[in-house]
């Protein structure tokens, strides 16, 4: 039996343990990083270390997100150390040897996640995709613990560590669960102390970091009139005004701390609509659209509509990439070649990723890469013709063989490999804008590591420059790993929230004739009941306070009942009455622990209390205003609280 009730709880900010440093971890598709801060401290945010490997005169570059296993499945390496190991591997030795990268994807596309789902290796080899992960964390663990270590004075405790790891805003609740329980597996915190990590929503986190920004610290696409590709200004070309952008970002990079100064940055004085803007987290595996308003005087932020977005980053021009090959030298070919000489195809990827980085929209020259020696060797043994013949056949009169071993792709071919992601990327962001409350937000801020291509701030300025400013930061690959910082520090800065799905439970209630389908009808204990009807607990994009809560009383169905299990349904529509309908699908389960709360009733001899515990109540709150959906229960006769936890993962 249920009772309903829904309220709202006033909004103190709650007050957490004592933590004395707040560490985030931005665990990306293409790279990672970390940035920590010192609570004491909390307008200074220390950036990481340079990685061993990484590109010579950079300070923060964050890592690549790769992992290498050795054949026994142990941890070996990540990052550069990953990529440079399996290179040097041999090529024989590298077939049994499992090297990772890009798998944040996976975790995306994957529509049934549990702890059991595998990802595969270059090689082909599967493991548990709980596993990568972890050892991912657990690097990044002790990387960071030690640089905490060296720069604070104190002795830390590992409960003094409040850990946040960032995720897309469009990832459903699984996918949050599936980190959360990897970070368990890593040992960063433990399931007795939830509280110590943080879930923190990307774009969300780049919100927190834009609102703080300073005039000079972006670059506004906006400011640069521009006849036919010239600026007005004199004949130096647009993309002048993108490298003294480059030059300002190279700079940045250079210097391990930033100051976040409190309150909101100038930017916002400027704001003639004030408040009001949209983040686009173009990443390297998704696209993630987050629309604030900034609530004066507080200063906290306020969702417009629910988080919107895809798997649009950078990845898809490295596919791209990857089907052009198959069109020229065959997709079988290329997969036998991946298989047989896994290390020769990463240090190929590799190669195109570093070219396409250096594409830019006003660029004549070709841009060459070097296919490996293997690649050239390989193929000539199975197709008995030179990769050159193999490009002269392929008619595709954009991509040239040059005397050095270069694939030169035409400044076109490049194009034709950036098209189809950026075109993705303009169409949802204009999707978006035509919502009614998005109407007229006049402010896009262009954020994470895929921002810093030309190609898409040309694309997006053309096509988004006359409904709105768009504003870069300088350190655009780093503004989520700064803002998780501040998440971290301050999460209930974040007040409203909109829910991604409605959620409910199904439930009986009275049947009513000619309301009710006859086939809803169940005759219990003499009475018509209708069965199957959703309970709705929240409605899709309806705003959610941080501390608002959602409240139902349960009660055992029979005595010395140990638990209760309710399962949770989900809909992308809100124009739904049962949980059969069209749309609706089980997405988890709250499950209620009554032996430990002492809840279940004692033996059926004490027949005096028997019918007191029969009818025991249990009052369960739930919390969707928050990152994550959050559950707690009260045992009402005792007032004492019942274990409850809510899955998504085993489904």
């Amino acid at each position: 039996s249920v009772t309903k009730e829904n309220c709202k709880i006033s909004n103190r900010p709650r007050v957490a343990r004592p933590f004395s440093v707040v560490v985030a971890i931005d665990f990306g598709t293409t790279s990672s990083g970390y940035a920590f801060s010192f609570t004491e401290d909390p307008e200074t945010i220390h950036m990481m270390r340079r990685w061993e490997g990484g590109d010579p005169g950079v300070a923060n570059q964050k890592s690549p997100t790769c992992l290498l296993l050795t054949p026994d499945l142990r941890f070996h390496s990540f990052g550069f150390a990953a990529r440079d190991s399996y290179h040097d591997l041999d090529p024989e030795e590298a077939r049994h040897w499992l090297y990772f990268d890009k798998f944040k994807m996976k975790i995306h596309s994957t529509s049934d996640l549990t702890m059991e789902t595998e990802l595969e290796s270059v090689s082909g080899r599967r493991v548990p995709a709980i596993e990568v992960f972890a050892h991912a964390l657990r690097f990044f663990r002790e990387h960071v613990l030690k640089e905490v270590k060296d720069q604070s004075s104190s002795v830390l405790e590992g409960n003094e560590v409040r850990w946040v790891i960032t995720v897309p805003a469009v990832w459903r609740q699984p996918a949050k669960q599936f980190m959360r329980e990897a970070a368990y597996l890593a040992g960063l915190v433990t399931p007795d102390s939830p509280d110590q990590l943080l879930i923190a929503l990307e774009p969300e986190a780049a919100s927190l970091y834009c609102r703080k920004l300073h005039l000079h610290q972006v670059i506004d696409l906006s400011q640069r009139p521009i006849i036919n590709g010239l600026d007005v200004e004199g004949s130096h070309p647009f993309d002048s005004s993108f490298r003294q952008a480059r030059e300002q970002l190279r700079r940045a990079r250079h210097s391990r701390t930033f100051l976040v100064e409190s309150g909101t940055g100038e930017l916002w004085s400027e704001m003639q609509t004030g408040d009001r803007y949209i983040v686009a987290d173009c990443g390297g595996g998704t696209v993630d659209l987050t629309v604030h308003q900034i609530e004066q005087p507080q200063g906290t932020l306020k969702e417009l509509y629910k988080a919107s977005g895809g798997p649009y980053g950078a990845v898809g021009v490295d596919l791209a990439f990857e089907a052009m090959l198959c069109q020229i030298f065959g997709a079988d070919f290329i997969e036998s070649f991946k298989a047989k000489r896994p290390a020769a195809w990463v240090d190929l990827t590799i190669a195109f990723e570093a070219r396409k980085r250096t594409a830019a929209p006003g660029r004549a020259n070709s841009l060459n890469i070097s296919l490996p020696f293997s690649f050239i060797d390989f193929y000539k043994r199975h197709r008995g013709q030179s990769v050159e013949t193999a490009l002269r056949k392929s008619n595709m009169n954009f991509i040239k063989w040059s005397s050095q071993g270069m694939l030169r792709l035409s400044a076109e071919a490049m194009n034709q490999l950036f098209q189809p992601t950026i075109n993705n990327i303009i169409k949802h962001v204009e999707n978006l804008m035509q919502k009614e409350e998005v109407k007229d937000v006049r402010f896009l801020f262009l954020v994470g590591g895929f921002a810093e291509s030309p190609m898409l701030q040309r694309a997006a300025q053309n096509a988004l420059g006359r409904n709105c400013r768009i504003i870069i930061p300088h350190d655009v690959g780093l503004t989520i790993l700064k803002g998780a910082v501040l998440f971290g520090l301050d999460p209930t800065v974040v007040r409203v929230r909109r829910c991604p799905l409605t959620y409910g439970v199904g439930v009986l209630n009275r049947f009513v004739e000619g309301r009710h389908p006859r086939d809803k009808l169940l005759i219990k204990d003499g009475r018509e009941w209708c069965t199957d009807i959703l309970d709705r607990f929240v409605s899709v994009d309806q705003s959610v306070a941080l501390g608002e809560v959602v409240r139902r009383s349960y009660t055992p169905a029979r005595m010395g009942q140990r638990k209760i299990i309710i399962n949770i349904y989900c809909s992308d529509t809100d124009d739904i009455t049962y949980i059969t309908d069209p749309g609706v699908r089980k997405c988890g389960a709250i499950t209620l622990d009554l032996l430990e709360s002492g809840a279940v009733a004692a033996s059926a001899g004490d027949n005096d209390k028997g019918s007191a515990i029969e009818r025991r109540e249990i009052r369960t709150t739930m919390q969707f205003g928050d990152t994550e959906i959050k559950v707690t229960a009260v045992d009402v006769a005792t007032g004492q609280l019942v274990r409850a936890s809510i899955d998504f993962l085993s489904n």
